[in-house]
């Protein structure tokens, strides 16, 4: 099959003959037919399968007609992190080069006042995620109103990273006569309720098993030191000996603090790396991937952000350093290699305390992963699945939290105790009424009212209630005239 098979215009076919592409893959081949016939469509495709292209190209087809306004789209894709938005507008400027449209790339690290720039001139098509759409939105700068075409992309990956609420939000401001275009490449069940909400009759496209990986990756599975410092000596041991094979290779943690440590760790041997991870501003990010691409950096070390959809076509080498805490994420990993039909490579670093997670991916992608060197013996993966509590470094079971006895207080201190206590209670009865007279003696020295004879009384003023010689005011012996 060709792409000349599935209707799209001249336009659209010179720019993917320009950019190289033959024959469509099978997402591509079943979702862009029901796409250009404005039916929705629900993709379910494994990562790497040309999702992208399956909704840019029917887009680009139905745009040729139209014009949009300021601050009202035609068009609107979702994208989960910033990186799959600036892949999207990158296939758009490629794809769409024949067609003068206008793109606006909404995402945060970038200032408001371009992407206003950009909206107000009349978006045909917003490139957005979840978060900084909605700023635009709330600030009164994109009215949402006339989208023709919605589409949301890496719909799991959504889920995810807890941005299904806003798309929710999002979806009650779009017209109920759009069309919606939705992918994803697990379907959880959260998934399958956001399917029945967003879409009618959606044309259902499996274009391979949920959750499988691509037969071209060679997976395994190195025994590593639960210790950090040897399980980073682990990896850099497994990174040399693939040195001959190795093109380029992207190596996930899952923490941002384990990548910064990896980077430098790394680079201190000698590796050739970068870093990638959510806290670097945008402009780093951007670096740093284009450094990858360009082979300037031959590794890429990155946390789950760059797992999805970033379209490097040929990284030779995926290292999985943490093993991933979800199963549906090892899936995206690897396949950041052995894309469109390429050979690729998987290692996952396993420790003891982790066979559990191997075996739920084992069971998720519906095959074994293979040990790699020293593997571990049927006894030790047998003890660590039936093992439930705490674990000590090295993976030896720790005994239950040691609670020490309450300690008792001996008579003779409870006595010290009481004696300490009887003394300050009558160091405070003798010191408080002298305290509360030096405290009102200026204010009543200031002329105020003071506390009032009846407070002075119960805090036993001492001011004498009758004269004699001795304390009687001058002014009252003076002689009456």
């Amino acid at each position: 099959m060709s792409f000349d098979t599935l209707g799209l215009s001249e336009k659209v076919l010179a720019a993917v003959t320009d950019a190289g592409f033959s024959e469509p893959t099978k997402i591509q081949a079943e979702a862009i037919p029901p796409a250009l016939e404005r039916k929705d469509v629900l993709g379910l495709a494994q990562t790497g399968s040309g999702k992208t292209a399956a909704f840019t190209l029917p887009m680009l087809n139905i745009l040729e007609k139209g014009r949009a306004r300021a601050r009202m789209p035609r068009t609107l894709i979702l994208e989960p992190t910033r990186e799959l938005a600036a892949q999207v507008h990158e296939a758009f400027e490629l794809l769409g080069k024949n067609h003068k449209l206008n793109i606006a790339l909404l995402m945060g690290g970038v200032s408001f006042e371009e992407q206003n720039r950009k909206i107000d001139r009349g978006a045909d098509v917003v490139i957005a995620t979840p978060g900084r759409l909605l700023d635009h939105v709330e600030r009164g700068k994109l009215m949402l109103t006339h989208i023709e075409i919605f589409v949301v992309d890496e719909a799991d990956r959504m889920l995810d990273m807890g941005f299904i609420p806003d798309i929710e939000r999002v979806a009650k401001l779009l017209p109920i006569t759009r069309q919606t275009l939705f992918f994803s490449a697990t379907m959880p069940p959260e998934i399958q309720r956001l399917t029945n909400q967003f879409l009618h009759n959606p044309v259902e496209i499996k274009a391979q098993a949920l959750s499988s990986t691509a037969d071209t990756i060679t997976q395994r599975a190195v025994y590593a030191p639960s210790d950090e410092t040897s399980k980073r000596d682990s990896l850099r041991d497994l990174m040399r000996g693939h040195s001959d094979d190795v093109k380029n290779g992207i190596i996930f943690a899952n923490r941002k603090t384990t990548v910064a440590v990896l980077e430098k760790s790394l680079q201190k041997h000698g590796f050739s790396c970068g870093a990638l991870h959510g806290d670097m501003d945008q402009r780093s990010r951007l670096k740093t991937l284009d450094a990858f691409r360009n082979n300037d950096i031959t590794y890429l070390i990155a946390s789950d952000v760059a797992a999805r959809g970033l379209d490097i076509p040929d990284v030779s080498h995926v290292y999985n350093y943490d093993v991933p805490t979800h199963s549906e994420d090892y899936v995206h990993r690897i396949g950041r290699t052995g894309r469109a039909g390429r050979l690729g490579n998987a290692y996952t670093l396993v420790k003891w305390e982790e066979f559990r997670a191997i075996k739920d991916i084992e069971d998720l992608i519906k095959k074994p992963i293979d040990w790699d060197g020293e593997a571990p013996t049927d006894e030790e993966i047998a003890e660590s699945l039936a093992s439930k509590g705490r674990r000590r470094r090295g993976g030896k079971p720790a005994g239950p939290k040691s609670k020490s006895p309450a300690k008792k207080a001996t008579p003779k201190k409870v006595e010290e105790k009481v004696e300490v206590a009887e003394k300050q209670e009558q160091s405070s009865i003798e010191t408080k009424p002298e305290k509360r007279h030096s405290e009102e003696k200026p204010q009543r020295e200031r002329g105020g009212r003071g506390r009032g004879r009846k407070g002075r009384d119960n805090d036993h003023d001492d001011t004498p209630s009758s004269f004699t010689e001795e304390n009687m005011p001058a002014f009252l012996a003076r002689p009456v005239i």
